[in-house]
């Protein structure tokens, strides 16, 4: 059984919350987990990088000088991507670089990535946090206390415009509902800050070890 501290809204410990490691996979999803993360990352790229051919640099179709009897090299057109302000020979072009990736493959890539930060007890679960201003030092306070001091990906049940105020200008934080957690993120961020409803969400989006085929 792996064990997740729990605290009170306070910040104060609150006993331990118990987690079935039958419901964990960590023999297998590695290239699940990284096939998704290239995926997302690769969904960031604008793909708006753009040269221009032979055929759409301006100019004309006239020799720059005769064929033969100068003592130089031939040359067709000034266009040529061998000349200086010619064109670009397999240059980029604005293209999409999203991957489909499948459903199934997504699911086992969360499930082990989600079991990972459980399993290397980089989980904390707060029963809910209730500030009384939207102030970051007031969040700032609050994540002191839960011994986070470093990133942290904070899952909410849902939306809380307060935490999600606190936390903007906190350059190492970000706050999300647990519909939106996705394997990214849980890389990306140390410690996972999630209320008890934001938990029970998030683990319900696990697959099941007899579904990826333990």
């Amino acid at each position: 059984m792996s064990t997740i501290k729990v605290f009170n809204p306070a910040g104060e410990p609150a006993g331990e919350l118990t987690f079935a490691d039958e419901r964990l996979v960590l023999d297998k999803g590695e290239q699940a987990v990284k096939d998704v993360v290239v995926a997302i990352q690769n969904a960031f790229r604008a793909g708006t990088a753009s040269t221009l051919s032979k055929g759409e640099v301006a100019g004309s179709n006239k020799k720059p000088w005769k064929q033969k009897g100068t003592g130089r090299a031939r040359a067709g057109y000034r266009q040529s991507p061998v000349w200086r302000g010619g064109g670009v020979a397999f240059g980029p072009k604005p293209r999409d670089f999203s991957q489909k990736i499948n459903r199934k493959v997504q699911q086992l890539a969360f499930t082990r990535a989600l079991s990972d930060k459980i399993a290397e007890g980089q989980t904390v679960v707060i029963d809910a946090i209730d500030l009384a201003e939207p102030k970051t030092k007031l969040l700032t306070a609050l994540l002191a206390k839960l011994g986070v001091d470093r990133s942290a990906l904070i899952v909410l049940d849902q939306h809380e415009e307060k935490v999600m105020l606190a936390a903007r200008n906190l350059e190492k934080v970000e706050v999300v509902s647990a519909a939106e957690v996705d394997v990214y993120s849980l890389l990306f961020y140390r410690t996972l800050v999630v209320t008890k409803a934001g938990f029970e969400a998030l683990t319900a989006r696990m697959k099941k070890k007899t579904e990826v085929g333990a």
